[in-house]
């Protein structure tokens, strides 16, 4: 593929799972983004699969082919868009690099444990080293905590987050667009965080005054 083809293509945008409650968050996120055909690096930490476990009572497998049918199916979007799965343990993936180049990354829903080890610059699997990576080229990094309630440490460390240039977007729904269902509340929150990039695929009643 030539150089001008390849800058051609959509970037893809780089979407974090955390093992935080709240896996509907990025699921929800899925459906938008394969619905309107962008493309997508997930990559899901160890442990997400307890929490598939816990939540939905679903073993999410381990290999990437197999992950990416299992996120369309959670999603309900077979078709469309562009779907990529990492292992966690996959520290050589193209995310891995600042040389390839995304979007960004969101990490939805963001446990307390990834925002400590964000903050500290570790880089102990690939979701740690993709966001790393985006904080170190200047790319927008945006997380969305699922915790309460917030200690100090968690405080410190969001803020630390927050001034190395991450967008912190807390899980917390409005009510001006007079939600009808938990999806209606998930999605509020969705569309925010996508917000962050620039994308506007969730259809949501947005604020328009008085």
């Amino acid at each position: 593929m030539s150089n001008s083809v390849a800058s051609a293509l959509p970037r893809p945008l780089i979407l974090g799972v955390s093992g935080a409650s709240g896996l509907i968050y990025a699921v929800r996120a899925l459906k938008f983004l394969l619905s309107a055909d962008y493309a997508i690096e997930l990559v899901a930490s160890k442990a997400t699969y307890m929490v598939w476990q816990a939540e939905q009572d679903i073993r999410m497998p381990a290999e990437p082919l197999q992950q990416e049918q299992f996120w369309r199916q959670q999603a309900g979007v077979l078709t469309g868009g562009q779907l990529t799965c990492h292992s966690a343990g996959d520290v050589g993936a193209n995310i891995a690099s600042g040389s390839f180049r995304t979007l960004g990354m969101l990490v939805m829903p963001c446990s307390m444990s990834t925002v400590a080890k964000l903050a500290g610059g570790l880089s102990s699997d690939l979701l740690e080293r993709a966001a790393d990576v985006q904080l170190k080229e200047g790319r927008k990094l945006v997380v969305v905590p699922r915790e309460t309630p917030l200690s100090l440490i968690h405080l410190r460390n969001l803020t630390t987050l927050a001034e190395a240039g991450a967008r912190i977007v807390p899980a917390i729904p409005a009510w001006y667009h007079q939600p009808q269902t938990i999806e209606d509340l998930v999605d509020f929150v969705v569309a925010r965080a996508l917000d962050q990039f620039e994308l506007d695929c969730v259809p949501l009643k947005r604020w328009e005054g008085h």
